[in-house]
């Protein structure tokens, strides 16, 4: 019988030096803020050309982990912010076909006990913004883009006030692909956006109250309304999900 192998995979030379660049910034041993040498001064170092330090930097800069800062010419060490990360794991799960369905079964997942986590957590500094939130979802939101943006800012205030960045992270590409679905069923269904309403301000009080119990089961609710509103705008949970440009810079 014959053996055969796989054959070997040559890496770039660029994607080298952007790997031990990398294992450097995420080991710490390069910090926040810290300036990395010149072009010319890291070709010296790893014995490639500058085009190769160039395109490294590129692939290193498209992943947040370094920046140009204005009016320098060297890179500095960055740290990936949660918006690009987020919006890199939205468009690999719209590559894999998600539904909508999974979208808000993976809220109804996540969702409560980020809620129970903020009512237990949250500062002062959380309460403001929360409050903010809701006066801002309380006004007039005929405009849809701004209605949907409002109440995933509203969602965002919860899971900062957890004070934890996993979740924070975790929660971000839900929300950016809840977005599409939640734009067209509040167009449809007219009492939507008082029920968003409603319910954020229930939530509120849950958490200014620390009320983990009451905090969880407004969310659960919340989330529970939202597949309601599908039903009632003919949203079939089996679509997949599209993401038009609703995207919110936090």
């Amino acid at each position: 019988m014959s053996v055969e192998f796989a054959q070997i995979q040559i890496e770039p030379a660029y994607r080298k030096v952007a790997s031990a660049i990398g294992e450097r910034i995420l080991s710490r041993a390069l910090r926040e803020g810290e300036r990395l040498p010149s072009e010319t001064e890291l070709a010296r170092q790893f014995g490639v050309n500058r085009s190769t330090v160039r395109e490294a930097l590129r692939e290193l800069e498209s992943r947040g982990l370094v920046q140009r800062r204005p009016g320098s010419k060297l890179m500095s060490v960055s740290r990936p912010q949660a918006h690009s990360v987020a919006t890199g794991i939205s468009e690999a799960l719209l590559l894999n076909d998600v539904t909508v369905h999974d979208v808000w079964a993976a809220l109804t997942i996540l969702e409560p006990p980020l809620a129970m986590a903020a009512a237990r957590s949250r500062n002062d500094e959380d309460l403001a913004a929360l409050r903010a939130a809701a006066r801002e979802l309380a006004q007039d939101l005929s405009d849809t883009r701004i209605a949907v943006q409002r109440t995933a800012e509203a969602f965002r205030c919860i899971g900062r006030a957890t004070h934890n960045p996993v979740l924070v992270l975790a929660q971000e590409p839900l929300l950016k692909l809840l977005e599409p679905s939640l734009a067209i069923m509040i167009d449809k269904v007219p009492q939507a956006r008082a029920r968003i309403a409603g319910a954020q301000a229930e939530l509120l009080k849950a958490i200014e109250a620390q009320d983990e119990s009451a905090a969880g089961l407004w969310m659960t609710r919340h989330i529970r309304d939202f597949r309601r509103g599908y039903e009632l705008a003919g949203i079939e949970l089996a679509h997949k999900v599209h993401t038009p440009d609703l995207h919110h810079n936090p």
